[in-house]
């Protein structure tokens, strides 16, 4: 493991405590893909990936890719267990779309950031409302991790789930608008269950 990755990890764990659960992903040409997970006493789970900070992220029209200076990233995925909802081999199949979404700077030349929208290809996990993820602005959950110069800080990137037709309205209305609706109707987003929020007034 990286230098890099060694001090995300150590990040990870100060704020979200030990994981209980890892999972690598490799994929061709790639470099590996490990997801976390973390348990909290309230049932709340917290998926984080670890591997795609390793590399600043590029461009797809720069000519040359940098090996130190652009944006790093790694993502992170809140959800509630428990209750009448998906027990969590089911919600652990979400690691795999997770290990896609950052491996994308690598195999497609994605610069992940807020405000963009993920398509996972189907659903979260088996039988999710959720086929595609919102990113939101970093430095809630985790701070940013401030490396040496000339390297940016690595940003802890939290992912919202949309269902497709929160997707649709975002790519219509944007990133902004969408929070707004969620926050007016006091949606639960960490609820695996929850109904799309309603796009009409």
């Amino acid at each position: 493991m990286s230098d890099v990755l060694q001090l995300v990890e150590a990040r990870l764990i100060t704020a979200l405590g030990e994981p209980d659960a890892r999972a690598s992903v490799t994929f061709l040409g790639t470099d590996r893909i490990d997801v976390l997970r973390f348990r909290d006493e309230s049932d709340v789970i917290r998926y984080a990936t670890l591997g795609m900070s390793d590399h600043p992220m590029t461009s797809p029209t720069a000519t040359v890719a940098d090996p130190l200076r652009g944006p790093r990233a790694e993502l992170v995925l809140t959800v509630r267990a428990g209750g009448r909802g998906p027990d969590l081999p089911v919600l652990d199949q979400l690691l795999r779309p997770l290990a896609v979404l950052a491996a994308s700077p690598q195999v497609e030349g994605v610069v992940v950031t807020p405000g963009a929208s993920l398509d996972l290809g189907g659903p979260l996990w088996p039988g999710a409302p959720f086929t595609s993820v919102l990113v939101a602005e970093p430095g809630g959950l985790v701070e940013d991790l401030e490396l040496l110069e000339p390297m940016e800080p690595v940003r802890f990137l939290p992912l919202l789930p949309m269902t497709g037709n929160e997707a649709a309205w975002k790519r219509v209305h944007g990133a902004a608008a969408l929070q707004d609706r969620w926050l007016r109707n006091g949606t639960d987003l960490r609820d695996p269950e929850r109904p799309g929020v309603r796009l009409t007034d």
